[in-house]
């Protein structure tokens, strides 16, 4: 089953809903609300919602008077701000916009245009620039060209291994209001302060299709308050910690969601091999953190997560389980290493040509 949204008759030119969401982020705000007021595509509205900051923020939200829609409310993390967002729109489509991230100029005429070509999207994402903190562009892009976006129909790629294609965080994505609403509000006390991304992105995922824009249409930006950094320059066991505990709760809400909607599928085939390596490489660094991951059973999950790919051959599948395998039993003081090798493009250059054309073939 998926859900269908059959277009209303006469609506040419129906509305996106941009959502800045923001808390303490004054010194970016002007330039993501600039960049929302900015779009070309007319029918375009721009809803700013303040998640209770301390800062200028709220003074710069008021130099705006009603060029924007300002929501000003408690702090209570940013599934909170979207949550109260999401309850103001009126739009067809809505992108939830980060206080810290800009978009393209003909970002809104882009998505717009791309879900007039299939009523039966439910999320449509795109790439991203990466700008550093001042608003540089720096050249790269997210995610990198080797890796494809997915499209079309994705719901038993999302039972069998959510988490192992590209997935852009919470700017890099616009959404059929109507279908997202089947799966609001975000759980808020869940998924706090920074983890709404990976609610909306996976389970929206089974409401219907995707759509996908290779060019870049926004910026993400890099600086010291946010998790690319965190996890883009070594292994943070805080970081990894939280990124094993965000994809425990998206399972479990998968699950529900595909029971809810009638999508048959097998909870015990669900394993992705990315989780399983952030969970073994948790297992073997955080010794002072409880788990219940044995290597046996990692080394089990990740041969089922690899068998279930259907995107990589079997010489990429065996690269992967090799990896695994010597990261389960080395000695732990060279996990580390293996772990940077695994997680970060940037410290395997030399070899990321061969892994991109083994990934293709």
């Amino acid at each position: 089953m998926s859900i269908h949204e059959t277009a209303s008759p006469g609506d040419d030119a129906p509305r996106l809903d941009i959502v800045v969401n923001n808390y303490n982020y004054a010194e970016y705000l002007r330039h993501a609300v600039d960049s929302a007021l900015a779009q070309t595509y007319p029918e375009t509205r721009v809803i700013v919602v303040d998640d209770g900051s301390t800062d200028e923020s709220r003074d710069i939200i008021r130099s705006y008077g009603n060029r924007v829609l300002a929501v000003l409310k408690d702090n209570g993390g940013q599934a909170s701000a979207l949550n109260a967002g999401l309850a103001r729109c009126t739009g067809r489509y809505v992108l939830f916009l980060d206080a810290d991230d800009a978009l393209a100029p003909d970002a809104a005429a882009r998505i717009v245009a791309t879900f007039a070509t299939d009523s039966r999207l439910a999320r449509v994402h795109f790439r991203q620039r990466i700008m550093d903190a001042e608003g540089r562009d720096t050249g790269a892009l997210s995610p990198p060209p080797r890796l494809p976006l997915a499209r079309g129909d994705l719901r038993r790629q999302t039972l069998r291994s959510p988490f192992d294609g590209a997935w852009l965080p919470t700017s890099g994505n616009a959404f059929r209001t109507a279908m997202l609403r089947h799966i609001a509000p975000i759980p808020e006390r869940e998924y706090g302060r920074l983890g709404a991304d990976w609610y909306l992105v996976h389970v929206s995922s089974l409401l219907g299709h995707v759509g996908a824009i290779d060019d870049p249409l926004g910026w993400y930006r890099v600086h010291a308050e946010n998790g690319f950094t965190k996890s883009g320059a070594s292994l943070d066991l805080d970081h990894l910690t939280q990124t094993v505990h965000y994809a425990r709760l998206t399972r479990g809400h998968l699950h529900r969601t595909a029971r809810r909607l009638g999508i048959e599928h097998d909870p015990e085939r669900m394993a992705s091999m990315c989780d399983v390596a952030n969970r073994t490489l948790l297992r073997r660094l955080a010794v002072d953190r409880p788990t219940d991951d044995s290597r046996l059973g990692l080394l089990r999950l990740g041969a089922r997560a690899s068998a279930g790919r259907r995107d990589i051959g079997p010489v990429m599948k065996t690269v992967f389980l090799t990896w695994l395998a010597t990261a389960l039993l080395a000695p732990r003081p060279l996990v580390g290493g293996l772990g940077e090798l695994f997680l970060f493009p940037e410290r395997r250059s030399a070899i990321n040509g061969l892994l991109g054309a083994l990934h293709r073939s």
